[in-house]
Parts: C-alpha cells; structure tokens; sequence
C-alpha cells in the first residue's frame, strides 16, 4: 500500500494542482464583489458556466475555420470573458442595484436574489442551448495543438499541454487583478468604494460606476475560468457551475474572502486536499470510501475555518463598520 501511495503521490500533487487553480480562478470574482459590496454574489458559479458553454460554442463553430489551437483559444478566451462580463453587469444592473437603492440593511435580501438569479441564469441556458442544439449536454471539441502531452520526472508525472495553459493564465489573472487594484486609478476607486462608499461618492467617485466595473472584471474572470475548465475537464451543462462555485466560494473563505493572494491560496489549499482525499481515501478504506467523499471534504473545511479562524489564512480580523 505504501509504495501505491508513494507511487501516485507525483501525480496526485499535479491533479491537486489543477484543481486549485480552477478554484482559485473562480475564488477571484467572488471575492472581488465581496471586497466591495460585501455580498456573496451566488451568482458567481453560472457566470462561470456562462463562460463555458461560450467556449464550447466558439470551439464548435470556428474550429474548422481556425487551424491554430492557441488562436483559437484566445479568441474563447476573449469570447467567454466578455460575455460573461456583460451577463455580470446585467445582473448587478437589475438584480442588486435596486436592493442597494432602496437602502435594504438585511443581508439575507441580497443573498437570496442571486440564489434566484443563479437559478435564472441555470434554465436560461438550459431553454437556449435546448432550442439551439436542441440538447443541453455538451462537451468541448477537441483540438490537436491543444491535445499534446509530456511526461515529467520520468513518467511520474502525465501532463497535458492544455494544464500547462490553464496555470499559465490563473497566474497571470492573478498578478493582473493585483496590479489593477493596488497600482491604478480604478484599483483606487475600488478600494475606497469598498472602505467607504458613502465617503467615496464625495469624493468624485461615482459608486454604480465603479461597482459595475467590479462586476465586469469579476464576471470576466469568472468567464475566462469557465473556458478553461472547459477546456481541461471538456464536459458541460448548464448545472456544472453549481459545485466548482461552492468549493471556489469555500476557497475564498479559506483563503480570506476580500483578499486577492488569499482567494489563490485557498484554491490551490482546496484543491490538493481534495485530490488527495479523493485518491488516497479508497486505497486507505480498501474501496469502502468512494472518490465522491472528497466533496464531504471541502464542506468540512469551510466549517472549520468558520469556527476556527473565520477570517480565513490571509484575512484580517476587521471591527463591523457603524
């Protein structure tokens, strides 16, 4: 048992890997509204499905035109992120700006509508991709530039080319969102809008602005994500937002929901832990534990980081705002 462990153990830490960054790239749009608005946006996880059915769509349709793989996925990339954007400005648009004019103070109000507006969004993809295709099942066309793979440290290790891209851009969203909130003028007005929104708008500063250009930035992510995970895991449906959307929630709370190194962090944390779970709980049981325990997982931790260090690994405690 030992040396099936041992052997598996380079691949389990890659897989882990993958996962995280899936994770954490989902983790970035909810804590990027939670660091402003303070709202769970629930949202999130079918902004990020939106973004992958886009991408199975821009693969269907232009891969026959489109010989370049990586061309191709740029423009999925590009695709899936602006229209997940857009879907994102709607939503803060018609959904939370009117509960935050009207001056609503119970938070369960705000939580509740998007719980609504994720089921919304769910059968509305649903309705569109069943009169289009007239199925809702979909899966990513295969590309061969993108379809290659190497083998790392000996054999070890089977990585496929499309991992290598799917951690080359979670990195660079992560450094881009970084630069963006901490060294430009919208980075600033973020972050004062976030401290004081009040205070903000007499300033100069117009809130709605600034808030939907949050949502835009945070659902483009979101879209991105959503490609990617297309991408790598190639199956889609217009429920398959559901459960990476809780676990990359369960990140950003791992991590320190509002912090931008935290909502990484916590992915990649999420993500091997998992996958470690999910290998190494059936060769422990002899098979009387299944792969499916390692969703109880992730649940686990989110309520332990609750009970033990709610603020998360890279959270500050903060005093409530009066």
């Amino acid at each position: 048992m030992l040396e099936q462990i041992l052997t598996l153990l380079p691949q389990v830490i890659f897989d882990g890997l993958i996962l995280g960054f899936v994770y954490a790239m989902v983790a970035l749009g909810y804590t990027m509204v939670y660091g402003v608005l303070e709202l769970i946006n629930f949202a999130h996880s079918e902004i990020f499905m939106i973004g992958a059915v886009v991408g199975v769509e821009v693969f269907r349709y232009l891969a026959p035109q489109v010989e370049n793989g990586l061309l191709l996925l740029l423009l999925a990339l590009v695709l899936g992120g602006a229209v997940a954007g857009i879907t994102a400005i709607l939503v803060e648009r018609f959904a939370y700006r009117p509960l935050r004019k009207r001056g609503t103070t119970n938070r369960l109000v705000p939580l509740i509508t998007a719980i609504g507006v994720s089921f919304i969004l769910q059968d509305l993809v649903r309705l569109i991709e069943g009169l289009w295709h007239n199925e809702f099942f979909l899966r990513m066309r295969t590309v061969e530039d993108l379809e290659g793979s190497v083998e790392l440290f000996g054999g070890a290790i089977f990585a496929q080319n499309k991992s290598f891209i799917l951690m080359g851009v979670s990195i660079l969203m992560l450094v881009g969102l970084t630069y963006l909130v901490n060294r430009t003028k919208l980075g600033v007005a973020i972050r004062a809008v976030a401290q004081d929104l009040s205070t903000a708008s007499l300033m100069g500063i117009d809130p709605d602005r600034i808030i939907s250009r949050t949502f835009l930035i945070g659902g483009s992510l979101g879209g991105v994500a959503g490609v990617l995970f297309a991408l790598q895991y190639t199956t889609i449906t217009p429920y398959v937002g559901f459960l990476p959307g809780l676990k990359a929630f369960t990140a950003a709370v791992l991590g320190g929901i509002g912090n931008i190194p935290g909502a990484m962090l916590g992915g990649l944390v999420l993500g091997q832990l998992e996958n470690f779970f999910g290998t190494y709980l059936p060769i422990l049981t002899n098979g009387n534990f299944g792969t499916e325990y390692k969703d109880v997982v992730a649940f686990l931790i989110l309520i332990l980081i609750l009970l033990l260090r709610p603020q998360g690994l890279l959270g500050q405690v903060v005093k409530e705002k009066v």
